[in-house]
């Protein structure tokens, strides 16, 4: 993923909210047409909500951030130029979407290659499994991902510093936040189905057009 060969370091990330998941069938980037086709996501973090654990785990990879901007960019990541993206952004930058605003962190981790996705107890998750329906925006997750940098050669669209996909766990639900209702929740109110049992023809020409105006 990166420019060149530097040695690739694994990180886990706290646990996120699941925003744009698009872990099953690769796409591409409507603005870049000659890119390749990607699988992605991106996490929502709340850093107020971190446990110690986490905060950990945040700290390691801010101070990758902060290590591959000094090697690539000779910047410290805080005060790379506005030309050079950041790959962690503050969420007061989509306030206006659900999920995002004040006090929150979020990130795009993409990769070339399916990622693998997992449950809470390890099961694989998938269109063949038959489960693919669990994951969606509002969910929680964890992910690992690397940090590599991008642009770095002559003529690249875009450069920057960008935290790479390898897996995604699930941890729990959580409210969606595309706002869709799950097709169990929209049909949950018993139907008054008496008339199933009546034969098929008590249907046949049963009524006028003008009845139903």
């Amino acid at each position: 993923m990166a420019d060149s060969d530097k040695k690739t370091v694994k990180f886990f990330t706290p646990v996120f909210r699941l925003s744009f998941p698009n872990l099953f069938v690769a796409r591409k980037n409507e603005d870049d047409p000659d890119a390749k086709a990607k699988f992605g996501l991106s996490a929502i973090w709340t850093p107020a909500n971190f446990t110690d654990r986490e905060k950990e785990l945040w700290r390691a990879i801010m101070a990758e951030l902060n290590a591959v901007s000094l090697r690539d960019f000779k910047s410290p990541w805080k005060e790379l130029p506005d030309n050079v993206k950041r790959g962690v952004r503050d969420g007061a930058a989509k306030a206006g979407m659900e999920g995002y605003g004040k006090g929150t962190r979020f990130a795009n981790l993409t990769t070339h290659s399916r990622p693998g996705v997992i449950t809470k107890n390890k099961e694989d998750i998938g269109p063949e499994h038959g489960n693919a329906d669990l994951i969606y925006p509002g969910a929680f997750c964890r992910a690992s991902v690397n940090v590599y940098s991008y642009g770095l050669k002559k003529g690249s669209k875009g450069k920057g510093v960008a935290l790479g996909l390898f897996n995604v766990q699930k941890i729990k639900d959580g409210p969606r936040l595309d706002n869709r209702i799950s097709a169990a929740d929209d049909f949950d109110e018993e139907i008054d189905a008496a008339w199933l049992d009546q034969d098929d023809s008590d249907f046949d020409n049963g009524g006028d057009e003008d009845d139903f105006e």
